[in-house]
């Protein structure tokens, strides 16, 4: 069957974001920035403060890094030689949860046994010596209310963890009791990080001009260095939370997703942007042209990926994600669709971005900086880096040639490194 050539059109359209809205999602993402540091319960940015500003770049010594974002656990030895040079001495990853063996993320766990868990993992980090003393920074991946670098208390549990007698803990109190318990008393939790302040932190210790930190991947979320020009406070990175910026006009597929999400009305600008989502807003697209509206095809990201990167496999992934042939005219058009969502993703991504070099900047121009990104839809998906850059010119003008992004795809385990170092100034 070949499409609807009118409704083809109208998906493009809906997923087209011209020159004006980009600018005018700049200066709302700038002002959101604004209102968020006056009043925090105004804007639709969260605005958490890190407790830090950027590091030196001559941080040395040896440190613990706990990298706790998901069911995989890492804890790194970490030496820093300073001038952006650094050695990862020891690593260790294992599951918080192996299927019939054991499980610490269930409900019918205990903060204790998942806290024992961990310091084992430390005790294998540092192989089981117990006099040397270690600073451990610990990038933690879930909401929480933090009043200083080292107290970081867990609102919620999400990414499908449920284990009790954690919310409203503090997350370093319970590893510091599981490390005694276990006599690993020459470990001292000092820092807790979100994983993109870690991103921003692990950039800025290699090189220069850093002042924004990104992660662009199944999910998307952005801090930046803010200056505190007005106030005369010392510089602090903050951690948006930028995948909750609101003021966005959704199209209508983006609104019948929503709808149907498990939450609904939050996380706008994620779901339209994020790796998580991209696919799934593809199939609902592809399935209107199909005439099957409603069906889930469960297109992912990679999917969009093969159907942008590879003409001759389309009809081929199209057939197995749908059970349909598509008529050879109709390929080109499926490629345009993927494409058209890509670009969207990438655009938005930058205007957040272009809002925050805005308010850094205040009346004066563009500071010269890399912006670093971490993240499989930056580092992997076609389209996406160059469409930043496009973006960019698009909004900057001149004052784009000074900015530019970088990859920083190791920094949950060398920012929370960097965390422990710089705890101790």
């Amino acid at each position: 069957m070949a499409f609807n050539q009118e409704h083809f059109a109208q998906l493009i359209d809906e997923f087209t974001v011209n020159s004006e809205q980009l600018r005018e999602i700049a200066a709302d993402f700038r002002y959101d920035l604004r209102l968020g540091l006056k009043n925090p319960d105004e804007s639709s940015l969260r605005m958490l403060k890190s407790y830090l500003g950027l590091p030196s770049g001559k941080e040395t010594g040896e440190y613990l890094a706990l990298d706790f974002g998901g069911t995989n656990l890492r804890v790194l030895r970490i030496k820093l030689m300073g001038e952006g040079k650094f050695e990862v001495l020891k690593k260790v990853a294992k599951p918080l949860k192996v299927e019939g063996v054991y499980d610490f993320i269930g409900a019918d766990s205990t903060a204790e046994e998942m806290f024992d868990f961990i310091a084992e993992l430390v005790d294998e980090a540092i192989d089981g010596d117990h006099e040397k003393k270690y600073l451990l920074g610990h990038t933690f991946s879930f909401p929480s209310e933090q009043t200083n670098l080292y107290n970081a208390k867990l609102i919620i549990w999400t990414k499908e963890f449920a284990t009790p007698g954690v919310e409203g803990k503090v997350v370093n109190d319970l590893l510091k009791e599981a490390l005694h318990r276990q006599g690993i008393d020459n470990v001292e939790p000092t820092a807790v990080i979100n994983d993109t302040v870690a991103v921003l932190l692990a950039a800025a210790y290699k090189q220069p001009d850093i002042y924004i930190g990104s992660i662009y991947a199944t999910g998307h979320n952005t801090c930046y260095l803010e200056p505190y020009a007005e106030s005369g406070d010392a510089p602090m990175i903050l951690n948006l939370e930028s995948g909750g910026f609101m003021k966005l006009v959704p199209s209508r597929l983006d609104i019948e997703y929503d709808e149907a999400s498990e939450k609904p009305g939050e996380q706008r600008l994620e779901k339209m942007v994020s790796g998580r989502y991209m696919g799934e807003l593809f199939g609902m697209a592809m399935a209107e042209l199909l005439e099957e509206k409603g069906k889930n095809y469960g297109f992912t990201s990679i999917d969009m990926s093969n159907i942008i990167n590879e003409a001759d496999k389309v009809a081929e992934i199209i057939k197995a994600k749908t059970g349909h042939d598509i008529a050879a005219e109709d390929v080109e058009k499926v490629q345009k669709l993927a494409s058209t969502l890509v670009i969207r993703s990438a655009r938005l991504v930058t205007a957040s971005f272009v809002g925050i070099i805005w308010q850094q900047a205040g009346s004066g121009k563009a500071q010269k900086q890399h912006i670093a990104i971490d993240g499989s839809v930056y580092e992997k998906m076609p389209l996406a880096k160059e469409n930043i850059m496009r973006a960019l010119s698009e909004l900057l003008g001149e004052e784009a040639a000074v900015i530019d992004t970088v990859l920083e795809n190791g920094g949950s385990g060398l920012g929370a490194a960097i965390a422990a170092a710089m705890s101790q100034k």
